[in-house]
């Protein structure tokens, strides 16, 4: 396994009332006397990067040996099927259209890296007090076959640049929305969801699959999830949801300051499918715009996805590997401090002034003519705008508009528009946005 640098470490289990254990590990000894009902836990003080294999004796009555242990960064994603998404599919999937992002179809064959470790969450198996360390695995062969390609591509990028040993957590769930990662106590405790009944079985998947993770020591987390919730046509809603989970999460782990970088979920045809709920052009954008009133958090990043699809009737796209890359330039960038480009164009405000908007970015180095600019007047009609970036602006306009007062970009479930910094796609966004108000961070 990997245990988390440069934090204390927990180590705790089960035998029998009142016997000493004692803990061997990278110099250090600690004991303790187990409790009525059989648990102890010893901290070990904060431990030193390692890239050397190391071995932990755990003695009472009698005696475990957890051998080939490294020091270095732990991370736990989780989500529903794009996090889940194994490693094995790259192998089966047609060769992607966008050949500038490369197609690692071979790299379950090539992956021969010891420093980088997994740990695939089983929920039956979770619960058991002396399974967490029998699914940690070298990211190679059958184990990183079934692991979550997600994770595997974020590890690799930051091991890569960091050069250290990383863990990564994988406990993930096909379908499921975000409710069940979330414990009722936690929605009981946020306003906004007082006097409402919370649907879709909260606790189901938090209680066996992250509470049981708690204890050990972690950098951040990553959380690729929304499809489930998109399809139930949430807005608000859905961001005081992932606020709830990042704030109980923090609280479980006892760090309220721990990183939770997330993805935006891709273009799919929404407006298309047949449900209970009639889902429209505006669905997923607004959807959107919900997952990024949660960035005013503290310590939380976004990652776009609307130009990583070849079809927007694929709820489940490729480009896997440009995902698990793009959340590791986050981490690099706000976790490590690392010097890089770690992000496309920001919207922060606008201006309208002389029949033309003037709209400011955090990112801001395009230069080219941008496509997927729409304005309009008070009318409320959008038409279709040209935009291009003047002294540090993005100055939009359209002959059909004398005077405008909002702006849209990439604001539909189709996405085409060219808006880069860095390589990274702007945020779809609107000036319009009526979230901002509704949503309280605190």
């Amino acid at each position: 396994m990997v245990l988390q640098r440069n934090k204390p470490i927990n180590i705790w289990g089960f035998t029998a009332p009142d016997e000493k254990i004692v803990v061997t590990f990278a110099g250090q000894h600690k004991q303790t006397i187990t409790d009525k009902n059989g648990y102890w836990k010893v901290v070990l003080s904060p431990l030193k990067t390692s890239s050397t294999p190391q071995t932990m004796i755990i003695s009472g009555s009698n005696r475990i040996e957890l051998t080939n242990i490294l020091v270095g960064e732990v991370w736990v994603c989780s989500g529903q099927s794009n996090m889940e998404y194994q490693m094995r599919k790259l192998a089966k999937i047609p060769k992607p259209k966008n050949e500038k992002l490369g197609f690692p179809s071979d790299e379950v064959a090539k992956a021969k890296n010891t420093q980088i470790r997994i740990f695939l969450v089983n929920r039956k198996q979770l619960i058991k007090p002396d399974s967490l360390h029998k699914s940690w695995a070298v990211a190679q062969d059958s184990a990183l076959r079934a692991f979550s390609a997600v994770g595997y591509f974020f590890a690799k990028e930051v091991q890569a640049k960091l050069g250290i040993p990383v863990g990564i957590i994988s406990s993930a769930v096909s379908g499921s929305a975000i409710e069940p990662w979330i414990s009722p106590a936690a929605f009981a405790q946020e306003a906004y969801f007082k006097n409402q009944k919370v649907g879709n079985d909260p606790g189901k998947f938090y209680t066996p699959m992250i509470e049981p993770l708690s204890q050990f020591k972690i950098r951040g987390f990553l959380w690729y999830q929304g499809e489930t919730n998109c399809f139930l046509n949430e807005k608000i809603s859905y961001a005081y949801k992932m606020k709830t989970l990042i704030n109980l999460w923090r609280k479980a782990w006892g760090e309220k300051d721990l990183p939770f970088y997330y993805v935006q979920i891709a273009p799919f045809n929404y407006s298309k499918t047949k449900g209970k709920i009639a889902l429209d052009a505006d669905t997923e954008p607004g959807f959107w715009e919900a997952q990024m009133q949660v960035l005013r958090l503290p310590n939380t990043g976004m990652i776009s996805t609307n130009d990583l699809t070849d079809s927007n009737e694929d709820l489940h796209p490729t480009y896997k590997w440009e995902v698990g890359r793009r959340l590791a330039l986050l981490a690099l960038a706000k976790t490590y401090d690392l010097k890089i480009d770690y992000s496309g164009p920001v919207y922060k405000s606008v201006a309208f002034k002389g029949g033309k908007a003037l709209l400011s970015f955090d990112h801001l180095v395009s230069t080219n003519q941008i496509t997927g600019f729409t304005i309009s007047g008070k009318d409320g009609k959008f038409v279709k705008a040209d935009a291009s970036v003047e002294a540090g602006k993005v100055v939009v306009s359209s002959n059909e508009v004398a005077q405008p007062v909002a702006v849209r970009y990439n604001w539909t479930e189709n996405p085409t528009g060219n808006f880069y910094s860095n390589g990274l796609p702007a945020l779809p966004f609107r000036t319009d946005n009526p979230l901002v108000n509704q949503f309280k961070t605190n």
